[in-house]
């Protein structure tokens, strides 16, 4: 990577030194290693083998427009009869609440201009996508469900499910309860999620406010800045805009059902604030992938110091050192600590309602392109920049805890001056086979930061100038899944650390740059069944008519279409819930169908259901077989 002048390396160097920041480099792998991958995912033997009926590409318009999935499975060799079944949709009432009705800071309902309800459908005037993601959590002997959505103003919900003999869920009536958020600050664009092994809901906040560019554009009078998503929250506050700030939002809530049935929610200051697709925790309950949406943006990992608890805990971002261009690319992975923090320091800062130029200095880069000597040059989502540290806290030093102050409140920014890689692009799901210790990451395209100062083949310096241009791969419209290694590292002290980073599966584009309907378009989410050969893959996309849910076989390395949405919808969040009182389900969202579609709007909301249920155990938790 270019380096910065000399005075700058050594003040970043001693700065190093002095706070831990340092950089760590997992295991390394040599080519014939990383040649090795495809051959590792057909081994071990799965436990559970599942083979789907394959679902048609729709080819007439009714068909189109409706949810289709697969109705059969084969489980171990035998025939289970499946299918997609709805739990709820945007705007159904159940116990005097609408799902997904969006509420002010002090929990009264917004409405729109003409007095209806501010539903969080994605196919209203509301500002946002609709409902995202879906937990299934198993507390106090009940079965309890959260559901979150991808609206500015960021609602949540909790239900009770009922489950009859025969493994189909219903809502529970008279259960449904608004989950407030003002504690802190309120919720924001809630992406992907994850039911954790300790059964709480772990949320995100996506596509945060550039501090920036608010600070230098909010105009008092009118109470806006002219960014759409931040102004939108004028709604939450009362329209009294004056009352938020930028930092309040890009975190990961967690919500908690404690034993009377109640819903705890807290942001989880500790983890830092960037656009948070996914958080994704892995079995040892303390270390977790975090995945950043969006352009010229990061990957990033959090070891928390104790499990179940996520509340503090040592930052690292990623750094990409590309060993091949070919397809996907391929890297071994570098990971720059950002140090150690808690809720409640950050908290503290946060709420204290900060301005970027608190944290920074700030300078255009020259003509040349160039940043003036002391200031450190980078490209994030936020584009070509030349900053340095400031004296954060006003002790008079630029020291340990500003460098802390900045880790957590402009994550992306502050881990590309230390030399992580901020050039991914829409970086999505994550998911994780213990099996054979791989972790599989989405990404949405390979594009811009991503390519070789281009951008969507053609030549374009924006997303490299400045940066390192640690990627460079051929545009590939489609995007892809990776799979990374990972294994114990004992000075990051956790037995999950990445240490490369190859295709596992990538899109095949067209020659008009559609994608082929035999393969993804722009994976979305992912979720993989423990023990199992299949790795779920949702599409969110425009270069397939519909969107598609595929099983990819990680034995057979090959993709079966379980699950269409209707037009214009994603396909949000699948996640595998593979025991629930022995029965497994596969959630999914839709979200936003039939947008651009000449329908009634009731056709129009986004709806959350799954496919299933299966029996994936006997009694005393056996794989179900068929007796050979």
């Amino acid at each position: 990577m270019p380096q910065p002048p000399s005075s700058l390396a050594q003040i970043l160097t001693a700065i190093a030194l002095l706070t831990g920041l340092l950089v760590l480099s997992a295991c390394d792998q040599t080519p014939e290693r990383l040649a090795e991958i495809a051959s590792k995912e057909s081994s071990p033997q799965a436990a559970i083998q599942l083979e789907f009926s394959e679902l048609g590409v729709a080819t007439m318009t009714e068909d189109k427009m409706q949810i289709r999935a697969s109705e059969q499975v084969s489980v171990n060799g035998q025939t289970q009869t499946i299918g997609y079944h709805s739990l709820f949709a945007t705007g159904d009432e159940n116990n005097g609440e609408r799902f997904g009705q969006s509420k002010d800071v002090s929990g009264q309902p917004i409405l729109f201009e003409d007095g209806s309800p501010y539903l969080c459908s994605g196919t209203n005037d509301g500002v946002g996508s609709g409902l995202d993601h879906i937990s299934i959590l198993q507390k106090n002997d009940t079965l309890y469900m959260v559901s979150q959505y991808e609206c500015v103003i960021g609602s949540m919900y909790v239900n009770e499910l009922l489950q009859d003999e025969n493994g189909q869920l219903s809502v529970k009536p008279d259960s449904l309860q608004f989950i407030d958020q003002s504690s802190d600050f309120g919720g924001y664009v809630h992406c992907a999620g994850q039911t954790t092994p300790w059964q709480s809901h772990l949320s995100s906040e996506e596509y945060e406010p550039d501090a920036r560019y608010i600070e230098t554009h909010f105009d008092d009078v009118i109470q806006r800045s002219g960014n759409r998503y931040y102004d939108e929250m004028a709604r939450y506050w009362q329209n009294d805009l004056s009352r938020a700030n930028p930092y309040f939002y890009g975190w990961i809530p967690e919500v908690q059902i404690d034993a009377q049935g109640e819903p705890e929610y807290r942001k989880h200051f500790s983890m830092g604030r960037f656009s948070h697709e996914l958080a994704y925790v892995m079995p040892d309950q303390k270390t977790v992938y975090l995945s950043d949406d969006g352009t010229n943006v990061g990957l990033y990992l959090f070891v928390a110091d104790r499990a179940q608890d996520l509340s503090s805990g040592t930052l690292y971002a990623a750094r990409w050192q590309q060993t091949s261009d070919q397809g996907l690319g391929q890297a071994k992975l570098h990971w720059i600590s950002l140090g150690h923090a808690n809720n409640a320091e950050i908290r503290k800062v946060v709420a204290n309602k900060p301005k970027f130029s608190d944290l920074f200095e700030s300078l255009d880069p020259n003509s040349a392109g160039l940043c003036t000597s002391g200031f450190r040059s980078i490209n994030t989502t936020h584009g070509h920049e030349c900053l340095k540290l400031k004296d954060i806290n006003g002790d008079q030093h630029i020291d340990t805890q500003d460098e802390i102050i900045a880790s957590r409140l402009e994550t992306r920014r502050f881990a590309a001056m230390l030399g992580a890689t901020t050039e991914f692009r829409k970086e999505e799901g994550i998911s994780f086979n213990a099996q054979n210790n791989r972790l599989y990451v989405g990404m949405s395209e390979i594009a811009r930061g991503m390519e070789n100062h281009s951008k969507n083949g053609e030549a374009n310096p924006q997303y490299d100038s400045g940066g390192p241009n640690h990627i460079r791969l051929p545009y590939n419209p489609c995007g892809g899944v990776y799979t990374l290694d990972v294994a114990a590292n004992a000075q990051m002290n956790s037995d999950y650390i990445a240490s490369n980073m190859s295709e596992l599966i990538a899109g095949k584009p067209d020659k008009n740059n559609q994608c082929m309907a035999d393969g993804l378009a722009n994976p979305d989410n992912l979720s993989f069944l423990d023990d199992s050969n299949i790795l779920m893959i949702g599409e969110d996309s425009s270069l397939h008519e519909n969107n598609f849910v595929w099983a990819y076989d990680i034995h057979k390395q090959n993709l079966t279409r379980i699950f269409s949405a209707p037009l214009d919808a994603e396909t949000t969040s699948p996640f595998w819930h593979q025991n629930i009182n022995g029965f497994g389900y596969l959630t999914i969202v839709t979200q936003h169908p039939l947008e651009e579609q000449a329908v009634e709007l009731a056709k129009k909301q986004s709806q959350a259901g799954y496919i299933g249920p299966f029996q994936f155990f006997k009694k005393g938790s056996e794989p179900a077989s068929s007796g050979h």
